[in-house]
């Protein structure tokens, strides 16, 4: 028989690990947006370059400015430069940025870089692997186990279909809220969101129905 941990320990274990993810990236702990993300890494990592041009409210009024008159062209009594339309504001007495020159963003605050989340799934594998390895429990199938097999093997065909729609399901569900339970059950509730809440609740509602109609009903 398996020696698993107390539910505390998991439960202080997980805890540690949100908080660790969160002081040290300063973003919410999401495994399912950390895999979307590294699936488009290339989108995200030109998004990360375009983030790093516009740092700043003056880079990015200048960049502005450069675009609109390359664009629309200039007129009569307009400056022609970034610095002097900025300069010309700044003339006229409008508050076009911090007088202090501290950077100030301008845009949301964007996730964790690609990296960052890409480390984030190899620790998951690793970790999983490690434990495995040292509980004397690591052995290399390619099923999923006796349950498994014994629940989908009573109607192959109907369970196949269930269980393939179902995880379809679990991918639309996950990208419509916004987070998975990692996301919205372990980041989100902590920081007492209301709609991670309220998410959590229904997918854990949901879950535990499901499972009822499993193993009782069908």
């Amino acid at each position: 028989m398996s020696n698993y941990w107390p539910w505390w320990a998991g439960a202080i274990g997980l805890a540690l690990v949100t908080i660790s993810y969160t002081l040290t990236t300063d973003r919410s702990l999401g495994v399912s947006s950390a895999w979307d993300r590294v699936l488009h890494w290339r989108t995200e990592r030109h998004l990360e370059r375009l983030d790093a041009q516009f740092t700043d409210d003056r880079a990015l009024t200048d960049a502005l400015v450069a675009a609109t008159a390359e664009h629309f062209g200039t007129f009569p009594g307009a400056p022609t430069l970034p610095n002097a339309a900025h300069e010309d504001a700044t003339t006229h007495g409008q508050d076009v940025g911090p007088t202090s020159g501290a950077s100030a963003p301008v845009a949301s605050r964007r996730p964790a870089p690609v990296v960052t989340q890409a480390a984030l799934l190899l620790s998951i594998f690793l970790g999983g692997w490690v434990a495995a390895v040292t509980g004397g429990r690591f052995k290399l199938r390619f099923d999923m186990g006796s349950g498994f097999r014994e629940l989908v093997t009573a109607n192959s065909t109907t369970m196949i279909g269930v269980l393939f729609i179902g995880g379809v399901l679990v991918g639309f569900g996950t990208r419509l809220a916004g987070g998975c339970s990692s996301g919205h059950g372990l980041s989100g509730c902590g920081q007492l969101r209301p709609v991670s809440i309220l998410a959590t609740a229904v997918f854990f509602g949901t879950a535990v129905l499901v499972s009822f109609l499993l193993w009782k009903v069908i």
